[in-house]
């Protein structure tokens, strides 16, 4: 039986500044189901309250345990393991890493960085993972959809840049790592099993969730997705769908299969 909902933000409730039509009220029909729902990002430009902020002008009602991010899983990393961060990030993520002292070395924290790629900095980070920094990667996407509707650089190819260079492998916070997705699944005390994806990336989205044992994972034909993506990688998507709301159909459906 279906309990949880994982649900992906950009390219499936909102696209740029608006909802995705008829998002609002997918949502509330996986509320009024009795479905626990966790709303996941790879988003590594903003900080969580400025995610909250997005969902709350565009009409969703999300409180801040119901959202699960990159950023929350790299600062439990970084108590744990007693690590300073390094960051490579968009400035407005940084306020999310104030505070956090560690006293057996650095990590380098990679997120979206945008313009503050440049050399200097990559090469900054290069040379404190040379010296023995962990370099953590707060999300490994190929590309995103950008604010003018075409798919953009991702953090993934410099994170993957410096790994090459330092012949280090970066730790990946965000989705497709199994960690985030039980930690997300956490917070709604929801097992693998028992719950649903739905995402407009086939591979770190849809695959990754499968990997781990997700019952189902559901791709949108919305947001980053493009004609092909549901055959271009393994496991392949449970079902490939319009957009959230014949997705949400497609999962009330199934509850009412298993009833």
């Amino acid at each position: 039986m279906i309990k949880g909902v994982l649900l992906d933000l950009a390219g499936v409730i909102y696209d740029g500044e608006d909802a995705v039509p008829g998002a609002t009220e997918a949502v509330a029909r996986l509320h009024e189901a009795g479905l626990l729902v966790c709303f996941v990002s790879n988003t590594t430009r903003s900080n969580k309250q400025a995610v909250l902020d997005r969902l709350a002008r565009l009409g969703f009602s999300v409180t801040s345990d119901e959202l699960f991010t990159p950023a929350q899983a790299a600062r439990n990393w970084l108590r744990k393991h007693e690590r300073s961060p390094h960051l490579l990030l968009h400035p407005d993520l940084i306020q999310e890493f104030q505070g956090l002292e560690g006293s057996r070395g650095k990590a380098i924290v990679v997120g979206d960085a945008g313009d503050a790629f440049d050399y200097e900095a990559l090469n900054a980070a290069f040379r404190e993972l040379v010296e023995g920094a962990e370099l953590l990667a707060l999300a490994a996407n190929r590309t995103f959809r950008d604010s003018d509707g075409k798919l953009s650089l991702d953090a993934g190819a410099f994170v993957a840049a410096l790994e090459f260079a330092s012949q280090r492998d970066a730790i990946v916070l965000g989705k497709p790592a199994p960690a985030f997705f039980r930690s997300a699944l956490a917070t709604i005390n929801c097992t693998e099993g028992e719950a649903v994806m739905i995402g407009d990336d086939a591979e770190t989205d849809v695959a990754g969730a499968l990997r781990i044992g997700f019952a189902h994972a559901l791709l949108v034909r919305t947001g980053k997705y493009r004609h092909g993506d549901e055959g271009r990688f393994e496991p392949a998507p449970t079902a490939t769908l319009r957009d959230i709301s014949a997705a949400v159909d497609w999962i009330l459906a199934k509850r009412r299969e298993a009833g």
